[in-house]
């Protein structure tokens, strides 16, 4: 294993995190008697095995269901200065309500203290302003630093890059857990902003929101030779020192493996990244024209400034990739997301998108270079991707 220092936190992080969202039994919190022995004896296979390789920072959240519950059940009988245990607890307007929940979860964890506590989905400006920063919860969070109850306090999102640079650069914030990989630049400014207050960056879900990359079409799997898909984007992420952890949402022991892997190449992963990166862009030109990949994201408003909360912007990001690399079933999958998945995934896709709604939609894209070909693409795009309506896993049953 290999380990980056977290930012200000000085805790030596390993690059890859046991994230705690799939090797849970249930979505919901369950009754003990509910858990099937063989589900919790695969997760603490999991857990073991993580150790075993060094991956000694464990994530979880109250939001993950049994997880919380299911890994009190074996964090107690392990080294506990050995490991990095983290869970997440989401902001409320009621700042009693934040901490009942906190409380919740360390009673779940058995452990009398959390390294890291994260404020869990700051995804948009009112809640960053309204839940975290006025109304107490955070002060709750200090008051649980002083007691020893946490070491340090971040958050996590899937907001706007603008919203995530606002809330790293209050300096309240020890770490940051965002979305940012090969198929998700957008939020490389956020990175640079973390890195500017000396904030610990982790990468959410880079193998699942990052193409579905555990079913790569084989188009992906034959321009990542001789690196697996997950392999090339792993060490296209840990090639910036600005990011040091990615989490790995292992659902059992082996599912570790192929990210191990790639490490053999950690110590030239600039040479060996390199020309499968400039393979794959040069196909994404030759599929969508040169200045379509550099510029596409530029001169596009927020999905909040549009007609109908189309999420123009979050629609070509799922469209490039999709059309150019064959990720289409990643696509679907984002795609039919939006409307469905509150503020995790906001605005709303092309669906109701007709000619009044063109229209007005048209004048608000003129500071793109693409403003005449976007609404083309946007009907494409629904012709391309759109599917079944999708749910938040833990929107799960």
């Amino acid at each position: 294993m290999r380990y980056r220092r977290f930012g200000r936190t000085e805790l030596q992080m390993p690059v890859f995190s046991c994230g705690g969202m799939r090797y849970q039994h249930k979505w919901q919190d369950a009754d003990p008697n509910e858990i099937p022995a063989e589900a919790q004896a695969r997760l603490e296979a999991t857990i073991h095995r993580a150790l075993e390789l060094g991956i000694n920072h464990i994530e979880t959240a109250r939001g993950y269901g049994s997880s919380e519950m299911q890994l009190g059940w074996v964090l107690p009988k392990l080294p506990r200065d050995k490991m990095i245990v983290q869970t997440k607890v989401w902001p409320n307007e009621d700042p009693k309500i934040f901490l009942e929940n906190f409380e919740k979860s360390l009673k779940y964890l058995k452990l009398e203290y959390v390294d890291l506590l994260s404020f869990h989905g700051v995804n948009n400006q009112e809640v960053l302003d309204q839940v975290i920063l006025r109304n107490g919860c955070l002060k709750i969070a200090r008051q649980l630093q002083k007691e020893g109850r946490v070491r340090f306090i971040g958050f996590s999102t899937h907001a706007t890059n603008e919203v995530i640079e606002r809330a790293n650069n209050t300096a309240e914030f020890d770490y940051v857990n965002l979305h940012w990989y090969f198929v998700n630049d957008l939020n490389w400014a956020a990175v640079e902003a973390a890195t500017k207050q000396d904030m610990g960056v982790f990468i959410i879900s880079p193998t699942e929101k990052g193409g579905k990359l555990h079913e790569p079409p084989a188009k992906l799997k034959e321009m990542c030779a001789p690196l697996t898909p997950i392999q090339f984007n792993n060490l296209y992420c840990l090639s910036r020192p600005q990011v040091h952890t990615l989490s790995i949402g292992a659902a059992r022991p082996s599912d570790f493996d192929e990210h191990i892997e790639s490490l053999a190449h950690y110590n030239n992963i600039e040479a060996t990244i390199a020309p499968i990166e400039t393979q794959l862009r040069d196909e994404m030109k030759e599929r969508l024209g040169e200045d379509w990949v550099e510029h596409w994201a530029e001169g596009i408003p927020e999905y909040y400034d549009l007609p109908g909360e189309i999420n123009v912007r979050e629609i070509l990001r799922l469209y490039t990739y999709a059309k150019s690399l064959d990720l289409v079933e990643w696509g679907k999958m984002r795609y039919n997301l939006l409307g469905n998945a509150g503020h995790w995934f906001p605005g709303h896709n092309a669906a109701e998108l007709d000619d009044e709604m063109l229209t007005r939609l048209r004048p608000l894209l003129h500071q793109s270079p693409f403003a005449a070909r976007i609404p083309e693409v946007l009907k494409e795009s629904h012709t391309m991707l759109a599917a079944e309506q999708q749910k938040r896993l833990s929107q799960s049953d």
